[in-house]
């Protein structure tokens, strides 16, 4: 039983950490990223359909996105989905691919991006904490249901905050290697 709490916890802080990259992923640095994409749906053929499902996505250049989708008939929907999205680019359609170009950032707006990538890490630590609380909550109440004894919840509780800091050093990890992304000129 506490062997499950354990798990459950490591796999929940696991998602935290996995949520924080694609909330990161969201954030423009300068340079292509095809992530910026990922939450584009495009109507075809009535249907909402991820970009990526209906296009090859590609990175010629730097700051350069190549948009090639399988079928050319959903090209104008997919420049339609691109600008109605709130990446904040406009696209460029030759008639067969669409061409997005990633301003360059100001430093400024660099520094506002870091804060902000900042604020997320904060938020995903949080979310840990959470975790850590609930599953140190659900190995009290097997102690006092006498499933544990008084020794093995202090043990438990141990591994609970080995397990929350390694997820800490993590997300920790994720945001200082997008700071540094974004702080790189």
């Amino acid at each position: 039983m506490q062997n499950i709490v354990l798990n459950e916890a490591k796999e929940k802080m696991t998602k935290s950490e996995e949520s924080l990259t694609r909330e990161l992923g969201q954030i423009r640095a300068g340079r292509a990223n095809a992530s910026l994409l990922d939450r584009i749906q495009v109507e075809y053929y009535g249907v909402p359909t991820p970009l990526n499902q209906i296009a090859g996505i590609s990175i010629p250049e730097a700051r350069v996105l190549m948009i090639t989708p399988f079928d050319k008939s959903a090209l104008e929907n997919i420049e339609k989905a691109i600008l109605a999205s709130d990446i904040g680019i406009s696209p460029t359609n030759d008639g067969s691919i669409i061409r997005l170009v990633i301003p360059q950032l100001t430093e400024e707006r660099r520094k506002e991006l870091a804060k902000e990538v900042s604020k997320y890490g904060e938020n995903a630590k949080v979310a840990v904490r959470n975790i850590r609380r609930d599953a140190i909550d659900e190995l009290k109440k097997l102690e006092k249901s006498k499933d544990i004894s008084e020794d093995e919840l202090h043990t438990l509780e141990k591994d609970v905050q080995d397990i929350t800091d390694a997820s800490t050093k993590n997300i920790d990890a994720i945001v200082s290697s997008k700071e540094e992304e974004l702080l790189e000129v």
